[in-house]
């Protein structure tokens, strides 16, 4: 199970700082300049500690898995996290409208690859939970 904490760990560090580029790539100067400076600033700040949350969270399970496994808080993390990460799972679904990845080839095999990411790593929060 360690294993498994640990590879998730390197994957969400990497995750978080591939936000560096979200500003860039989805032309946040351009579709977000007419909002207020509020919304504008709430959008960048919000997107900071997303990315500042997942990366404690992979440096967490990187640096941690054996706690996660076996101690009583690591199992209450693992817990937190599991319902965090299946949460984001429904998101994945239930929220995101499928209109932003069908019928777009690279849209669609990035919708995939998250969906079973965010399966992955509630499923092994789970399992951590438990055993």
């Amino acid at each position: 199970m360690t294993t498994h904490l640990k590879f998730i760990g390197i994957v969400l560090m990497v995750l978080a700082l591939i936000h560096v580029i979200f500003p860039k790539y989805f032309q946040w100067k351009t579709n977000l300049s007419s909002l207020s400076l509020i919304n504008r600033q709430m959008m960048m700040v919000h997107t900071f500690f997303i990315a500042l949350t997942v990366f404690l969270i992979g440096f967490l399970c990187l640096t941690s898995a054996d706690d996660l496994v076996n101690t009583p808080l690591g199992k209450r993390l693992s817990f937190g996290l599991a319902i965090f990460w299946t949460i984001r799972l429904f998101v994945q679904f239930f929220v995101y409208s499928n209109q932003l990845w069908r019928g777009k080839p690279f849209e669609t095999i990035v919708h995939i690859v998250f969906s079973a990411f965010w399966l992955y790593i509630s499923l092994i929060f789970w399992i951590t939970f438990t055993i």
